[in-house]
């Protein structure tokens, strides 16, 4: 049970890390992020953000499929911490996306998050 939901965690960020791309590279989809101030593309120092956002969930993906044994890293043995931040920042980043005041960000993204909090949480737990 473990496997599979580290496996639909990192599935989840693949489309997460996709947006956050997208974003850096200027897609006009701001109105799908930061509570949906900003039309269009963003600022560039958002942009920028967005870049370090797709690198922190791609960790948080390594991190997971490692507790979950699905990957081999030589720091396997210290996931057991890690794994908790993973799913507070989970938690946090639902928690952020249910109470945005952006309808479309909240259609897209609260159940998106709501996924990986709970996938995240059922590979903390195994």
């Amino acid at each position: 049970m473990s496997a599979i939901a580290a496996y639909l965690f990192a599935a989840v960020v693949v489309v997460a890390v996709a947006f956050q791309l997208a974003l850096a590279a200027g897609a006009p989809v701001g109105h799908l992020t930061m509570g949906g101030r900003f039309e269009g593309t963003l600022p560039t120092a958002l942009r920028v953000g967005a870049v370090v956002q797709a690198a922190v969930l791609g960790a948080l993906a390594v991190v997971t499929l490692a507790r979950a044994e699905v990957v081999d890293v030589s720091w396997a043995d210290r996931t057991g911490v890690m794994m908790w931040v993973v799913v507070g920042v989970s938690a946090i980043s639902f928690a952020l996306n249910v109470g945005t005041p952006s309808h479309a960000e909240r259609a897209v993204w609260a159940p998106v998050t709501g996924l990986m909090l709970a996938t995240s949480l059922i590979v903390a737990l195994s």
